[in-house]
């Protein structure tokens, strides 16, 4: 395939409306370019295959169009068609990387003093800035404080935290996401309907989960796809060329691991290794199955009707627990993470579904294996008295009704599910879940908590995760004010710690061991050293 056929070429977009996603970076370069508020130095960060070099390249556009400084460049004029060939004069684009020492950079530096040849402005992209050395980055410096009029930077970065703060503090900074599976989907679907290229749906689910968030990386493996199916997208011609497990496997390791039966896991995993399947790879995949087993059990229409194994996702569903979910999915990735320790594949993918069944419950299947006993023994006496107490009482958990389907979302499960740090974990734990329709969130924040409403940063975090949950884009709103008498999730836990606190210093009270070596002994109870178990 040439190279101008590669559609990673052939389909990067020309201007903002082209864009799959980063819509807050679009929203605030589109206003910037409308009101002509125009700062000297952007700074784009984000992993490989996002879109910072695109949106430079555009926003270059936006700046030098013959048209005038618009959100909307003509595509047609020569600014925009020199810009869209990488003939543009006054465009210079560096890569860091190669052009890592001072030399290089105070020769880009003097030039900047010189008006632009053709265009409105110099605008300078500088990829990867990051590998800039210290003498380079502080020969940018007077430059980026008081820059001419004329020029303009854009740098771009994987790796923001190894540039020094000067740097930072005198650029606009915006933060690109990993794109989500379902949004690489659909760009992939309308790739090969423009290109008449036959496909299957699950093939394409294959290559947006394969590129993990980067949509450079997906119309690379497409390319792959299409070569490797001569000229159409087989699903099982596409597996077999990223590795992929064949689901039927991870939906019968199921079904054995719910029965409780070892030996039929060990005879699909010596399957397996017969067929010469990789097992780090079949254990990113179980714990993908895993993710949206749990999907299906929190927000069923999130299985959309297509899906070819919805009536599979939704059996298991049912038949497992939230919480066995949640568990085994733990397993699969600690699995994944340590299968090099192991002494091979074989046996980390073997060890990794024998602890899923040591781990299951008693009721699970008659050759299930029993939970091991605690390692730290517990005076009889008092296991006995703490057993008796009844379980901490549940706030009413906060839900939500979709009016298309009437089904409830209960946040505080769905908290527990996101993988969230910080103040976007904060700002999900002290809300509760106003609504839930049409792909938008609304949560109502408690408001002795309204500073974390002005955190933009959080609320972008807390959309993101919400988007890679529910498999397709999120939109969030974050209103003030919790409806009375309904517990935020952060609410629910202190209630649930300081009723389990009560119930520690209660059994420790009652304990006949404690108040006979109170009696006889002259033992003291040291208060503030009692924990709950």
């Amino acid at each position: 395939m040439s190279a101008t056929s590669v559609l990673a070429r052939k389909w990067r977009p020309k201007n903002f409306a082209q864009l799959a996603g980063q819509e807050h970076v679009v929203q605030a370069l589109t206003n910037a370019l409308t009101q002509n508020r125009l700062h000297h130095a952007y700074l784009f960060t984000g992993t490989r295959g996002v879109g910072k070099t695109t949106i430079a390249r555009i926003f270059a556009k936006s700046l030098n169009c013959e048209s005038g400084i618009t959100a909307t460049p003509c595509g047609v004029c020569g600014a925009c068609t020199e810009i869209d060939s990488g003939r543009f004069v006054d465009l210079i684009e560096l890569d860091a990387a190669s052009n890592t020492q001072v030399d290089n950079m105070r020769e880009l530096l003097e030039s900047a003093l010189y008006a632009p040849t053709s265009g409105r402005f110099k605008v300078y992209i500088i990829d990867e800035v990051h590998m800039l050395s210290k003498s380079a980055f502080n020969a940018m410096l007077k430059t980026l404080e008081e820059p001419p009029s004329h020029v303009k930077f854009i740098l771009a970065t994987t790796d923001p935290q190894k540039i020094p703060v000067t740097v930072l503090s005198r650029c606009l900074q915006f933060n690109l996401k990993q794109l989500p599976p379902a949004l690489i989907l659909a760009h992939l679907q309308y790739v090969l309907g423009q290109e008449n290229i036959p496909f299957e749906n699950g093939a394409l689910n294959l290559v947006a989960r394969a590129a993990q968030g980067s949509m450079r990386d997906a119309l690379s493996l497409l390319d792959q796809a299409i070569a490797y199916s001569s000229g159409k997208v087989d699903e099982a011609l596409v597996r077999t060329m990223l590795g992929a497990i064949d689901q039927g496997y991870l939906f019968d390791l199921l079904q054995m691991l719910r029965a409780g039966d070892g030996p039929g896991l060990l005879r699909i995993a010596d399957d397996m290794a017969i067929r010469s399947l990789a097992f780090e790879a079949a254990l990113q995949d179980m714990a993908t199955l895993l993710h949206r087993i749990a999907l299906a059990q929190t927000i069923p229409q999130a299985i959309s009707d297509d899906e070819p194994e919805r009536a599979r996702l939704l059996e298991l569903a049912r038949q497992f627990t939230p919480e066995e979910i949640q568990l085994n999915y733990q397993i699969a990735i600690h699995g994944r993470n340590e299968i090099e320790l192991a002494p091979d594949e074989y046996a980390g993918f073997t060890m990794t579904l024998l602890r899923m069944l040591a781990f299951a419950p008693q009721n699970a299947g008659a050759n299930s294996v029993r939970s091991a006993p605690s390692a730290v023994p517990v005076a009889p006496s008092v296991s006995k008295l703490i057993a008796a107490e009844p379980a901490p009482a549940r706030q009413p958990v906060h839900t939500a009704q979709s009016p298309e389907n009437g089904a409830g979302l209960d946040w505080n499960t769905l908290l527990s599910q996101l993988n969230l740090q910080g103040m976007a974990r904060e700002l999900a734990k002290n809300s509760v879940l106003a609504s839930f329709t049409e792909g938008r969130i609304v949560l109502n924040l408690a408001p002795q908590h309204k500073h974390l409403q002005s955190n933009k940063i959080a609320q972008e975090k807390l959309q993101a995760a919400l988007s890679e949950y529910f498999v397709k884009p999120i939109r969030l709103a974050v209103e003030l004010g919790a409806e009375k008498n309904v517990a935020t999730p952060a609410a629910v836990e202190q209630q649930e710690k300081q009723t389990r606190q009560q119930q520690a210093e209660e059994a420790i009270k009652h304990d006949a061991f404690v108040r006979e070596a109170q009696a006889h002994l002259g033992a003291q109870v040291i208060e503030n050293s009692i924990r709950p178990l």
